[in-house]
C-alpha cells in the first residue's frame, strides 16, 4: 500500500510539473524565429530591404550588405515581460536594444521615445564613450548605470543580455549582472532624465508599454537566442 501511495505521489508530480511548464510556455512570445524576419520591420518604414539579414538561425546587421539602414522593429507591442538575448559587436562596435518604442512618424528615431540598454565593445570605442559611464554596455543609455557592472566580452564574442519590466520597474543585465535598475514610472526617474541630453527629446521614456528595437549603428551586430515572456 506505501508503495502504491508513492507511485501515486510521483505521478502527480509529474502531472504537476507539466502543467506548469505548458503554463509558462503559454506566455513565451516567440518574437524571431531564427528563420527570417517575419514579425519584424524597419522603424517607420514597413517591410522593406534592409541591412538586417537571417544567417544560421542569427539576426544580423551588416553594414556592408545592400539595403537601408534603419533599426529593425517588432511588429507587436509589449508592456510587461522578460527579454533574454544573446549579442556580439564587431571591434569598436555600437548598437543597443529599446523597449518601449512608440513607432511614429511624429518621432523620427526609435531613441526618441526608446529606452535604450547600450550594447557596445568597451574597450575600443570611441574616446567620448569611454570616459561616459552611462554610455558603456549594459547601461540605460545616457541616463544610469552600475559602471562597475560593465564588463562586456571582448568584441565578436556572444554577450548575454536580459531586459525585465514589470510595471514600471525596469531592470539590465549584461552577462548576469545588473547594470541598470529603476521605476521608470516614478518622478525621481523623470528629475533623473531632465538632468540629461534626453531632455531634448520630450517623448523619451514616456510610454509604459511600445515596441522593441535593435539598432542599426553602422556597426556589424548579431543577435540569437532572442525570447520574450510576458509577465
Amino acid at each position: 500500500m506505501i508503495q502504491f501511495f508513492k507511485a501515486l505521489f510521483f505521478i502527480f508530480l509529474i502531472v504537476l510539473t507539466g502543467c506548469q511548464s505548458t503554463e509558462n510556455q503559454a506566455h513565451d512570445d516567440l518574437i524571431f524565429n531564427g528563420k527570417d524576419l517575419t514579425g519584424w520591420h524597419i522603424y517607420n518604414q514597413g517591410n522593406i530591404p534592409s541591412k538586417w539579414k537571417v544567417s544560421d538561425g542569427e539576426l544580423i546587421c551588416d553594414p556592408k550588405s545592400t539595403g537601408v539602414f534603419g533599426d529593425i522593429i517588432t511588429d507587436q507591442e509589449y508592456e510587461n515581460f522578460e527579454l533574454e538575448f544573446e549579442w556580439k559587436v564587431s571591434k569598436g562596435g555600437n548598437s543597443g536594444v529599446f523597449i518601449n518604442v512608440k513607432e511614429d512618424a511624429a518621432y523620427a528615431a526609435t531613441f526618441a521615445t526608446g529606452l535604450e540598454m547600450q550594447l557596445l565593445d568597451n574597450k575600443n570605442a570611441e574616446p567620448r564613450h569611454q570616459v561616459d559611464s552611462t554610455h558603456w554596455a549594459g547601461c540605460l543609455y545616457a541616463v544610469d548605470c552600475l559602471g562597475s557592472a560593465s564588463k562586456p566580452k571582448p568584441f565578436n564574442e556572444w554577450n548575454q543580455g536580459k531586459i525585465r519590466q514589470e510595471n514600471g520597474q525596469v531592470t539590465f543585465w549584461l552577462n548576469d549582472q545588473i547594470t541598470f535598475q529603476d521605476d521608470v514610472l516614478s518622478s525621481e526617474f523623470r528629475e533623473k532624465v531632465s538632468q540629461t541630453n534626453m531632455v531634448n527629446y520630450p517623448g523619451f521614456g514616456t510610454f509604459k508599454k511600445g515596441k522593441i528595437a535593435f539598432q542599426n549603428h553602422t556597426d556589424s551586430v548579431g543577435f540569437r537566442n532572442i525570447l520574450l515572456r510576458k509577465l
